[in-house]
């Protein structure tokens, strides 16, 4: 079973009021979409990684990549406007012959390599997985005109949905050959097709880097504070 990963890192993050593109940054002496890379590149299953950037940055991440050690990363590809099409544009660069594709945020630098293990097992007998985690606060469903509270949600039901998310490559082509409307994650794709998604169970870790915040949490958790 061929596996490749797509590491999509094609966004500016506006909301990160950076001038540098944040997957360009550095998290503790290391650039934030070279840790996204890590894990996979230490697991003998994965294959290659396709990595999707910003049109604007491709030397940046070329010469980052030189210079990473890393030896997996086999195609830098350029994004698109949105990520649905920074997505399509990785998986047209997928290798004819491979049978599995992993996609993940270049801005989730702390993805464990146990859990990554586990899910490349699960794929094995299912067409389409998410990693996530179990939601830990109170959600409730609001009207959004009135701003008054519809119902409290039963959160034993809800996840936390994170990447990678992981497919048997013939389904999640197919699922981008169909209209990809305003997507927030592949997996809605799959699901929009009637296809099943399995959840394979995360960590809170796993973190996407969005606000400079959240590089204080990463941090953090690197050095077991």
């Amino acid at each position: 079973m061929k596996i490749q990963v797509i590491i999509v890192a094609a966004g500016i993050g506006k909301r990160f009021n950076s001038d540098t593109p944040k997957t360009l940054l550095p998290l503790d002496g290391r650039l934030i979409f070279l840790r996204s890379c890590d894990v996979f590149e230490k697991l003998s299953v994965v294959d290659s990684i396709i990595l999707v950037v910003h049109e604007d940055y491709v030397q940046e991440y070329s010469d980052a990549v030189k210079n990473s050690g890393l030896k997996k990363i086999k195609k830098v590809v350029v994004g698109g406007s949105k990520r649905t099409d920074s997505v399509l544009n990785g998986l047209q660069a997928l290798d004819i012959d491979t049978d599995v594709v992993a996609i993940h945020d270049g801005a989730r630098p702390l993805f464990d390599e146990h859990i990554a293990a586990r899910a490349f097992d699960m794929i094995k007998n299912v067409d389409a997985l998410v990693v996530a985690v179990r939601v830990k606060p109170t959600i409730k469903e609001v009207d959004l005109q009135t701003l008054k509270v519809k119902r409290t949600l039963d959160r034993n039901l809800l996840w936390d949905i994170q990447t990678p998310q992981i497919f048997k490559k013939d389904l999640i082509l197919k699922a981008y050959e169909q209209d990809t409307f305003d997507a927030t994650d592949d997996a809605s794709m799959v699901e929009k097709m009637g296809k099943e998604v399995v959840i394979c169970e995360g960590d809170y870790r796993n973190i996407k880097i969005t606000t400079p915040e959240d590089m204080i949490v990463a941090e953090a958790f690197i050095k077991g504070m």
